[in-house]
């Protein structure tokens, strides 16, 4: 039957009784799934990994806030890891402090999968991007094109773009211009012998 439809016998279930076999065309069959395979792993959320410690001055968490955000902005789940080094592990609760900041921060972009937990000399938290935020490609939010009109300091008016720019004078007339001015010429450098 296969061979007068001009298709593949494909063995589906080789331990049952009686074996089960398909007609199908078995080049398109293995198409669709490595298709599907593909569509699977491209859905797949990277988890992006930030690490501060329990000293970290604000400047720092204020950085460490931004990368998060553009990672949450671009749909992928942040790990932010707590590192405690010698005696730092004794006082868990400056680790505890740090990421509780990061997620009151983060709270209108992100939602907390998983609570700080201590492991080992590592405090870990796992954000995730809301439900409700819209994917946005952080690097090219900000860009502004260069052809686009500039507004003015608050007063509305917008002031086109301007091309033209005086060129480059040729580093020969420099010099001349230089000794014609009746000074001392900046490449010889100094006063000339008489």
């Amino acid at each position: 039957m296969a061979k007068e439809q001009g298709l593949d016998l494909v063995l589906v279930a080789p331990n049952a009784q009686p074996p089960v076999c398909r007609i199908l065309d078995y080049g398109r069959f293995k198409y669709e799934t490595e298709k599907l395979n593909k569509a699977k792993k491209s859905k797949t959320q990277d988890v992006k990994g930030i690490k501060i410690s329990p000293r970290i001055a604000d400047h720092d968490i204020g950085v460490a806030l931004k990368k998060a955000t553009q990672f949450l902005s671009e749909g992928h789940k942040v790990k932010v890891v707590c590192m405690f080094r010698a005696r730092e592990v004794t006082h868990p609760e400056n680790g505890m402090k740090r990421l509780t900041r990061m997620a009151e921060e983060l709270k209108e972009v992100a939602v907390v999968e998983r609570a700080p937990s201590m492991e080992g000399r590592m405090m870990t938290m796992i954000l995730t991007p809301k439900p409700g935020s819209k994917k946005q490609n952080a690097k090219t939010e900000d860009k502004q094109d260069g052809r686009e009109a500039v507004q003015s300091d608050g007063i509305g008016e917008d002031h086109a773009p301007t091309d033209a720019q005086q060129p480059p004078v040729p580093p020969q007339e420099r010099s001349a211009e230089a000794t014609a001015g009746g000074g001392t010429d900046p490449v010889q450098g100094g006063d000339e012998a008489s």
